[in-house]
């Protein structure tokens, strides 16, 4: 079977949570997804939201299930040799739709062919396939080491949990209830002094509200320093729950950025600056509270962008006063405050 090498590789990925004004919500997916010769191979499916077998949220048993099945172990998990590559966000059921490949050896080489979309046991490569995918031949020794690698440490290799720091109980109740709505885990306290080092290793961000103190800030770091943990600070822009959701989510999100959807997000003068790096749904949310503290929410942009720079006009009316753009995809969270 003829096919060019590629090269094979993983990398840390998300799919980001969110907690919607309905009160429905997208929950918040850590995995490991596949790099194809340096770039995701996510990105070459339009704009899919899904996550791969790889999930740091599933028992350990489970993802070592999966890498040994990837590595071809184990019988393939559906017809005709066929595995997932990519599966629904929210659950494992079939009917939901998943990506799925043929794995196949060739002497010591793995190849990666006939990608399809697949709803049901057999897949229809006439009008279901991705045409322009593929095949892949990797290297036996690279694409080995890669896999066997993430069975040398814990399947949940990330810290899923957020510290809330802040003087609004009430606030710090509602927003610890969203994280967790979405699957990340949040706890409540005023300082970490006399938490123990222990702990604190469970955390992988720390959110302050605004009416903490620099110095209550300060004495913080130093807990998290002394335990040797490095953990992503959050500044709270603003007692509004959906945007601290966003920005705990873009601060939890440690893929590296050159492999990310959504690299940039500008907003001033009216208009939002955003730079994508391959095909996806982008939108943009603005936020702001009244002079009555009320949360207002209004959608800006709902569609498809091309890879590069963009400048999309906003709604004067939606981020006057102080107000914040949230950009998202299915990856990637921004937040930044509008100026003026």
């Amino acid at each position: 079977m003829s096919a060019e090498y590629a090269t094979f590789g993983l990398a840390p990925a998300m799919r980001a949570g969110e907690v919607l004004a309905s009160g429905e919500y997208h929950s918040h997916r850590d995995f490991v997804d596949f790099i194809v010769d340096g770039r995701p191979l996510l990105f070459q499916l339009s704009d899919l939201d899904a996550v791969s077998p790889l999930a740091s949220d599933i028992p350990p048993a489970i993802f070592t299930a999966q890498v040994r099945s990837l590595l071809r172990e184990t019988d393939a998990p559906l017809p005709d040799g066929r595995y997932v590559v990519y599966g629904c966000p929210d659950c494992e059921d079939l009917a939901c739709g998943a990506v799925t490949a043929v794995i196949d050896r060739d002497g010591d080489d793995y190849i990666w062919r006939d990608f399809a979309w697949q709803t049901d046991e057999h897949a229809d490569l006439e009008l279901n396939g991705y045409h322009g995918i593929g095949p892949f031949r990797f290297h036996g020794a690279e694409y080995r080491a890669a896999l066997s690698s993430l069975l040398d440490t814990s399947a949940d290799t990330r810290r899923r949990r957020v510290l809330l720091i802040g003087a609004r109980v009430a606030l710090l109740a509602k927003l610890a209830a969203a994280l967790r709505t979405i699957g990340i885990g949040a706890d409540i306290t005023r300082d970490a002094q006399d938490v123990p080092a222990d702990e604190l290793r469970a955390y992988g961000a720390v959110a302050f509200g605004r009416a903490v103190t620099e110095e209550e800030r300060a004495s913080v770091r130093h807990s998290f320093e002394r335990a040797g943990v490095d953990v992503a600070y959050v500044d709270g822009l603003a007692p509004i729950v959906p945007l601290l959701v966003a920005q705990i989510e873009n601060a939890l999100d440690r893929s590296p950025v050159e492999r990310r959807r959504l690299t940039r997000l500008v907003a001033a003068d009216g208009e939002a600056g955003v730079e994508v790096t391959s095909p996806c749904r982008v939108r943009l949310t603005a936020y702001r509270l009244d002079r009555l503290y009320r949360t207002h929410a209004h959608e800006l942009f709902d569609g498809i962008l091309e890879p590069g720079r963009h400048r999309i006009a906003l709604d004067s009316k939606a981020v006057k006063g102080e107000s914040f753009v949230v950009a998202r995809t299915s990856g990637s969270v921004l937040v930044e405050a509008m100026a003026h």
